[in-house]
């Protein structure tokens, strides 16, 4: 997906019948998904219009929602918005460097 959106554009669709998340910098239309959500509708109406990565990897969904979640998906979030979380405490998860060491 190309479409590139911006944090304000999401901003705007911060409501029950007009819900958009953006997760690891991909921006989600879940209108629809809301009602099958099996975490309920509330779980997304609270992270509606804004980045809800955060509370997405908390709950720790499964591949298979991870694949439900590409039928959603509806663009990328601007460049410009993601170096903006960035400056105010966020970081991309996509960017992340992770490393383990053996102890």
């Amino acid at each position: 997906m190309s479409r590139e959106i911006s944090l304000a554009e999401v901003k705007k669709h911060n409501k029950a019948n007009d819900l958009w998340v953006v997760i690891e910098d991909k921006v989600y239309d879940l209108t629809k998904f809301k009602q099958e959500h099996p975490g309920g509708e509330d779980s997304l109406i609270s992270v509606a219009g804004r980045n809800g990565t955060r509370e997405f990897l908390d709950v720790g969904h499964s591949q298979e929602a991870r694949e439900i979640m590409k039928k959603f998906l509806i663009g990328n979030l601007a460049a410009a918005d993601i170096k903006k979380k960035g400056a105010v405490g966020f970081k991309s998860f996509a960017s992340t460097k992770v490393k383990f060491y053996k102890s």
